[in-house]
């Protein structure tokens, strides 16, 4: 995977209670292709994952969503966790921010609960995607084409079902950062 990704900056979107697996895992394959991830949450510090069952290690915020602007960023990563992106729906900065890579044809990745984010975005409308099975009925409501699949891929837009599919999840995500805007990816 080394170098498909050479210096392009991703956004990871989260937040207290972030699904740990499913931000470090795609992490890590993002900065072995050679890209400069960075953890926008909306407090300064570090914030804490979650794994499973219980608390885990914290890791380090690199900007807040009042200082993170999504034209510095190439794509966004939304990892999940139940807690995660049900505060981060709730927060109209942190939905203006996935909006954004929606309306400048940015590649989005989300996995698990992370499409939470996208439907209250409003950007699933017409959308092919998957999720944590109890949010099929959201998505659905939403415009979107649920699917359970391993990982789905639509016009820039990947995702995930669960910690199982991060391998197929970070094949995907990285060809399609790798790919760049998606001119058909829309808000």
């Amino acid at each position: 995977m080394g170098g498909k990704l050479d210096n392009k900056r991703i956004a990871i979107l989260a937040t207290e209670g972030f699904e740990y697996v499913e931000l470090k895992e795609p992490l890590e394959a993002l900065e072995k292709a050679g890209a400069k991830p960075e953890i926008v949450s909306q407090k300064a510090g570090k914030i804490r994952g979650w794994n499973y069952t219980d608390w885990v290690e914290s890791v380090a915020v690199d900007t807040t969503l009042d200082r993170a602007n999504p034209d510095h960023y190439d794509a966004l990563l939304l990892p999940g966790g139940v807690m995660n992106p049900d505060h981060l729906r709730m927060d109209p900065k942190a939905v203006r921010f996935v909006q954004a890579f929606f309306r400048s044809h940015k590649p989005v990745a989300a996995i698990c609960h992370g499409p939470w984010l996208l439907v209250e975005a409003d950007v699933v409308r017409g959308r092919r995607l998957t999720s944590w099975p109890s949010l099929q009925t959201d998505i659905r409501n939403a415009g979107g084409n649920w699917v359970d699949e391993e990982v789905v891929v639509d016009q820039g837009l990947v995702t995930s079902r669960k910690p199982a599919d991060i391998p197929a999840f970070n094949r995907k995500m990285i060809e399609e950062f790798a790919e760049g805007k998606h001119m058909v990816q829309h808000a």
